[in-house]
This record gives C-alpha cells, structure tokens and sequence, in this order.
C-alpha cells in the first residue's frame, strides 16, 4: 500500500523517495514546461496517479512529451476561442487541467481542480498562505503532486506612460513536498519541487512578500512570493532596481 512519509530532516510531507529522473522539458522545447510538469506530477504520485503517466506513447520522455502536446495539447480549447490548448506560448492552467482529466480518463481516478491562488474577498494574507499550504499537503497527501503556475511581475513604465504592473515570464513546476502542518503565526513554508527546466529538484519557500507585489506596499500585496532562488523565471527580463517579485499564481491538484 502506498504511505506517505515525513522526511526527519526538512518535516516535510512527501511522496515516496524518487526512483524516477524527472522529466526535461528542454528535450522538446523551451514552452514545453506545462506538459512537462504535468507528466513529472503523474510520474511522482502514487501508483494509482502513475498510470496515466505509464500509459503514454513512448519509450523517452521527448517522445512522451510530444505525444501530451500532440494528442492533448493540440485539441481546440474551451477557454480560448479559436486557438488550441498548447501553442508556442505554452499553456494557461485551465487548458492544462483539461489535458489533465483527459489523460486520467479511463483509468478510475477521481478529477483534478485548478484554483487560483490571490487573495478572495474576505481573505487575508495570513488566510491565503493558509489556504495555499492545505490544498498542497491535500493534494500531496492524495498521491498527485500539485502542478503550480508561477508569474513574475514587475512595474514598468513604458512608451513614456507612468509605470503599471506586468508579467515578464509565467512557468510551470510540480511541487513535491511540503510541511505536514503550517504553524500558527507562519510567514512562509519551504518546500521541495521539480523544476521542468532542465527536469531538476530543487528547494524553495511560499512567503508572505516583504515587499510591494502588484502593489505600493507589502501588507497590500493580493499574492504570495515564490522564493525559488534556483529557478531563473524571468529574472534577466528585470530591470535593474525596477519593483516586482515571483508569485505563486494559480495551481492544479486533488483537493
């Protein structure tokens, strides 16, 4: 029977030690990071989550792949009029969950939900780092990894206008381990997750930002930082000196 585990070191909640090499988006291409880090996030779950994973054409990760992008990948989305799910501009998470419940059909497994992950009406930061960490330890203590969509954000004043926030890079990684309980008064929870690119495992934090993210101050910013020191999401499209951060935007799990 599948058990979870906390690892003594980190007190994280985890699935079961790796076995598997995670899977390199690079093998395909540089927007291939949504499909990736949703074949890592079957690939690492339970066994009953392995199976759609197991399931896909290909004795190579390119050739898996290629095989989500081209028979999930390229149906027409339900969210964007006109265009198919995946393009040379990735995925958004929406199509992302639909390739999702698409690959797990057939296979007994229950659906998997997106959620955004700002601020709701009535929540505080302390509330939505609450929310965030217990749809990740849920999801994590169900077998499936949760895929995360992360944004980095920067104010910018452009064509002369007064500066206004953007998103310079968006990324998917699967996050594979976080604390069995936040305690009470936490700022930030670390974590363990894959990272696509370059199909690395690396260590990060989710923290209630210190400073202004999509906004002037700190205690008014409507996210959460995604303190990936080892991921470069977007970081050489920053301007010296220039506001912004990486944020946790949105994710996609079993909650």
């Amino acid at each position: 029977m599948f058990r979870l585990f906390a690892s003594s070191i980190f007190g994280l909640l985890a699935l079961p030690v790796m076995a598997e090499v995670p899977a390199n988006q690079l093998v395909v291409a540089g927007n291939a990071c949504g499909p990736t880090a949703l074949l890592n996030s079957f690939r690492f779950g339970n066994t009953d989550w392995q199976r759609p994973s197991n399931a896909l054409a290909g004795e190579s990760d390119k050739q898996r792949i290629s095989t989500i992008i081209r028979e999930f990948g390229m149906r027409p989305s339900s969210h964007i009029k006109g265009h198919p799910r995946w393009s040379r501009n990735g995925v958004n998470l929406a199509d992302l969950c639909d390739i999702a419940n698409e690959m797990t059909a057939g296979h007994f497994l229950p659906s998997i939900r997106q959620e955004v992950l700002f601020l709701q009406q009535g929540e505080n930061q302390e509330k939505l780092l609450t929310r965030i960490h217990r749809c990740f330890e849920t999801s994590i203590a169900k077998g499936l990894p949760p895929v995360v969509s992360l944004r980095r954000y920067a104010l910018r004043g452009q064509n002369g206008k007064p500066p206004e926030w953007i998103v310079l890079d968006a990324h998917f990684v699967t996050l594979t381990a976080v604390p069995g309980k936040l305690e009470s008064g936490s700022r930030f929870f670390p974590v363990s997750y894959i990272d696509p690119w370059g199909g690395k495992v690396c260590k990060g934090a989710i923290s209630i930002p210190d400073h202004g993210i999509l906004a002037d101050n700190a205690p008014d910013s409507p996210c959460l930082e995604a303190v990936f020191t080892q991921s470069s999401v977007g970081k050489k499209l920053v301007h010296p000196g220039e506001p912004g951060g990486l944020t946790i935007a949105a994710a996609l799990g079993r909650w």
